[in-house]
C-alpha cells in the first residue's frame, strides 16, 4: 500500500499554525507574518506536500475563472473594491468574470445561472442585504459576500468594514469639539451597514449622554440631493441641531450645500462629517472630516479570502476590516 500524501492539516499541525494560514502561504498571501511564512514553507518542504497537485485534486482552478457580482460599476465604493479584488486574482493566474445586478430578483438569476452551468470555480458577491436563498443557491460553490450582516449564521465568508466602529468614531469626534446636539442623515434602510451604524450612533450617543431626537434623523438614499434636503430640514427646526452626521460623504457634501444656501457657516454655525474619504472629500469647501474606508485594501482581502475558500473546508469566516477618522475643516467647536 502507497504512503499517504501528506495533507494541508499536516502542513498547519508541523508547522503550529492554522490550516487557513498554510493556504494564505500556498496563494502567497500578504497576509503572513515572514516568520510565519517561513515555518510553514519549511514544513511543506519536511512533509513533501506538493500544494499544486493537492490543490488540482481539490478541483482549485477547474476553469481559472472568477465571477464578481455588484450591484452597480457606477458607484466609487462597488469600483474601487471590484478593482483592487480584479487586480490582485489577475496577478494570480485568473480571469475574474465581471456582472451587476441591482435587483434582488437579478442577483438571484445571475448566481443560478454561474452555478448551474460551472462556468467559475467561485464567486464574490457584493450586496447590502444578504437573503436565506442565496446561501442556498450557492451551494458548496466557493464564495465570499461583502458588506453583509455577520451575525448571520451559516458555512459562509463575509467581509466589511467595521459599520459599527465608524459611529463610534463619528459620535465621538463631534463630542469632543463640544457637540450633544447631533443630528444624523442615514443611508438607505434594511442594508445591513445602515443598521449597524445606526446602533453604533445610538450606543455612543448614550453613552456620552447626548439626546436622541427623531426630528434630528433622516433616511436619504446615500445622494447628495438627500443630504441637501435633510440638512435644510434640520436647519428649518426651531431647536437645530449644531452637528451633522451623515452616513456616507455624498450626503455630506449636500448638507453642506443646503446650510450655505441657508446662509449658515461651516463648521462655524453647524459642523458636518460623512463617510468612505472618496477622492472629491479632501478637495470640498470646506474639506470634509470624514471616516475613511480603504476599499482597495477591503478588495484585496476579499480576493484573498476567496482564493483561500478555494482551498479549505471551513467557509465560516467573518472579516471586519478596521476604519479611520480622517479631521478636516467642515467640523470645529460649538460656537453658540
Amino acid at each position: 500500500m502507497s504512503k499517504k500524501s501528506p495533507t494541508i492539516r499536516d502542513v498547519a499541525k508541523l508547522a503550529g499554525v492554522s490550516h487557513q494560514t498554510v493556504s494564505r502561504v500556498i496563494n502567497d498571501s500578504s497576509h503572513v507574518l515572514p516568520a510565519t511564512r517561513e515555518r510553514v514553507n519549511k514544513a511543506i518542504a519536511e512533509l513533501g506536500y506538493r500544494p499544486n497537485a493537492i490543490a488540482r485534486s481539490m478541483a482549485l482552478g477547474k476553469t481559472k475563472n472568477l465571477a464578481y457580482i455588484a450591484p452597480n460599476l457606477a458607484d466609487y465604493t462597488f469600483a474601487s473594491i471590484l478593482q483592487a479584488s480584479e487586480a490582485y486574482l489577475r496577478s494570480k493566474g485568473y480571469t475574474l468574470l465581471i456582472s451587476t445586478a441591482e435587483t434582488e430578483q437579478e442577483l438571484k438569476v445571475l448566481i443560478d445561472d454561474l452555478v448551474t452551468d460551472g462556468r467559475v470555480d467561485g464567486l464574490v458577491i457584493q450586496t447590502p442585504i444578504m437573503e436565506e436563498y442565496h446561501r442556498k443557491m450557492l451551494g458548496s460553490v466557493p464564495f465570499v459576500f461583502v458588506g453583509v450582516d455577520p451575525q448571520l449564521e451559516g458555512d459562509f465568508t463575509t467581509i466589511d468594514h467595521d459599520n459599527y466602529q465608524i459611529s463610534q468614531l463619528a459620535v465621538d469626534h463631534l463630542v469632543s469639539l463640544g457637540h450633544r446636539r447631533i443630528a444624523t442623515i442615514i443611508g438607505m434602510e434594511r442594508e445591513d451597514c445602515v443598521e449597524d451604524r445606526i446602533q453604533g450612533f445610538r450606543d455612543q450617543m448614550q453613552i456620552h449622554g447626548c439626546e436622541l431626537r427623531e426630528d434630528w434623523s433622516i433616511v436619504g438614499d446615500w445622494s447628495a440631493s438627500s443630504g441637501y434636503q435633510a440638512a435644510e430640514t434640520f436647519l428649518h427646526l426651531p431647536e437645530r441641531p449644531t452637528a451633522i452626521y451623515a452616513q456616507n460623504d455624498r450626503m455630506a457634501i449636500g448638507a453642506i450645500h443646503a446650510a450655505r444656501d441657508l446662509g449658515f457657516r461651516v463648521p462655524e454655525d453647524i459642523s458636518v462629517m460623512g463617510v468612505d474619504d472618496i477622492p472629491l472629500s479632501q478637495h470640498f469647501s470646506p474639506p470634509l472630516t470624514t471616516v475613511r474606508q480603504d476599499f482597495s485594501k477591503l478588495g484585496h482581502r476579499t480576493a484573498d479570502l476567496l482564493l483561500e475558500n478555494l482551498i479549505i473546508e471551513q467557509r465560516n469566516r467573518h472579516v471586519r476590516m478596521p476604519v479611520e477618522l480622517i479631521v478636516r475643516s467642515s467640523t470645529g467647536p460649538v460656537l453658540r
